[in-house]
């Protein structure tokens, strides 16, 4: 698949087979993500690979709406930032959190991002608590790193 294939199929997906991904495609994709370009070449984004069912099922839970659908995804992506490096944390993160998800299209999987920074867990009501500090308790997460969002990734469900 060409570039521009690529780009003209990726989309949202929120269906997945119940399809492990394998190991080399989720190397390859973050391979991919470590060569996204950043801010004075910080390199400040980071990821944590998660495939355990129980585990991907707590992620879920970050928020009561939108997130709800990462339990059936066989594999999420944590995208990080390290605001220690540099206070664009964010624009490299989004930036690398994209590279993901082009990366998994032509590699024949479906993604979607789920916003995990300034989201609150309940509504629009921050007071409930964060998605980002529920999500940093849940996978010990060290301070001076920050969750920019969960990328899902799996086979598409066939419609």
């Amino acid at each position: 698949m060409d570039f521009f294939e690529v780009i003209a199929k990726r989309h949202s997906v929120r269906k997945y087979a119940d399809k492990p991904v394998e190991k080399e495609l989720l190397d390859r994709i973050i391979a991919a993500a470590q060569t996204a370009p950043s801010s004075k070449n910080t390199r400040s984004s980071a990821f944590m690979v998660i495939e355990d069912k129980d585990t991907i099922a707590a992620v879920s839970e970050m928020r009561d709406r939108g997130s709800a659908f990462v339990k059936d995804a066989p594999a999420v992506i944590v995208v990080l930032g390290d605001e220690t490096k540099t206070d664009l944390w964010v624009d490299n993160c989004a930036i690398s959190a994209t590279f993901i998800q082009l990366a998994a299209t032509a590699s024949g999987l479906g993604s979607c991002w789920v916003h995990v920074n300034a989201r609150p867990r309940v509504g629009s009501d921050l007071s409930s608590g964060s998605a980002e500090d529920y999500l940093k308790e849940l996978l010990g997460i060290k301070d001076g790193m920050r969750i920019l969002c969960v990328v899902a990734l799996g086979y598409p469900a066939e419609a």
